[in-house]
């Protein structure tokens, strides 16, 4: 019994030790508008931060690698706009609105795909979001290349004003810390230690009875419903929803904010989401070199931190700690 105290000790701490780190990460940036960082560029990162987190919960923890993603990002974008700008709804109906739509696209999408494994899971997701952006392409109610602008903020609740830049930025914060502390409690959950079950592998958890396809289906509309509440904000922050979100490229720069934070870990994604779009903005003045950049600056990462930025961080301080 005292020998089997330290393994029981073990999880706990790990538990702690993440909670802390999100009490510090919270009030870190809580505190970011008042010493100098420009609030629309901490939204901007808060969404994708939450957009990688939801990615990482299919690709970290479910290892299913969706090279579609973007689709549920923009979907959510589009329907949230049009209900708060066309049909008048509130802030909180029409992000609720673009929400659901992503997550009725989660179940399509991922009742076609979840029985194909590997490359031909990543391929069918790909199609799939491929047909989606030529779909809201040629729909005249997204104006096409215009995309929807003026998309009013409106009252959250009736009460709360986002057209200020500072109400606005916390709720952004409080939509991300849920999501957050919502993903850290799935992996944590019985459902998220079989999921991950099936990812080491798969037909091991099968022989003990799992049913592997509906933890992954379960999963993949768990991720495509958050990352449609990223893109449901992200319409109501910039007033805008447009192709942009939509296209493949989007899909790809979600992979690589995942990996490069680090696959698999729960404060990954958000470092990852952070550096690319702090990069994005202040290589601006660069133009189409900032693409070229990125790129060169992931493959050294992908070279010299295998594990992404915080996974390294992690290992290493698991070693000195021995």
């Amino acid at each position: 019994m005292a020998a089997a105290a330290p393994i029981a000790a073990a999880p706990r701490r790990s538990r702690s030790n993440v909670l802390a780190g999100t009490a510090v990460m919270t009030a870190l940036l809580a505190i970011a508008p008042f010493v100098g960082i420009y609030p629309v560029f901490m939204m901007k990162a808060l969404c994708f931060a939450l957009f990688a987190c939801a990615f990482n919960l299919l690709l970290g923890f479910g290892g299913l690698l969706s090279f579609g993603h973007a689709m549920f990002l923009g979907t959510a974008g589009y329907v949230c706009a049009h209900a708060a700008k066309v049909w008048g709804f509130p802030p909180e109906l029409a992000i609720l609105a673009g929400t659901a739509a992503s997550a009725a696209l989660g179940v399509v999408v991922g009742a076609l795909a979840i029985r194909r494994q590997g490359i031909y899971f990543a391929m069918i997701t790909l199609a799939v979001a491929q047909m989606v952006f030529f779909f809201y392409l040629q729909m005249p109610f997204t104006h096409g290349e215009d995309g929807i602008q003026g998309v009013p903020r409106g009252m959250l609740f009736g009460v709360l004003d986002l057209s200020r830049i500072l109400t606005m930025y916390y709720v952004v914060l409080a939509v991300f810390v849920v999501g957050f502390l919502f993903i850290y409690r799935v992996i944590h959950s019985p459902f998220g230690q079989v999921l991950k079950a099936i990812r080491e592998n798969e037909p091991r958890a099968i022989s003990l009875g799992y049913d592997a396809d509906r933890y992954k289906l379960i999963a993949f509309i768990l991720s495509a419903t958050l990352a449609g509440l990223a893109g449901a904000v992200k319409a109501i922050v910039f007033q805008l929803a447009s192709l942009t979100d939509v296209h493949w490229t989007m899909s790809g720069e979600v992979v690589l904010m995942t990996l490069l934070g680090g696959m698999g870990t729960i404060f990954g994604p958000v470092v990852g989401a952070f550096i690319i779009i702090a990069l994005e903005s202040y290589l601006a003045g660069f133009g189409e070199w900032v693409t070229v950049i990125t790129g060169a600056i992931f493959v050294v990462c992908v070279l010299a931190f295998r594990r992404g930025i915080v996974g390294e961080l992690a290992a290493w301080w698991a070693r000195s700690r021995r």
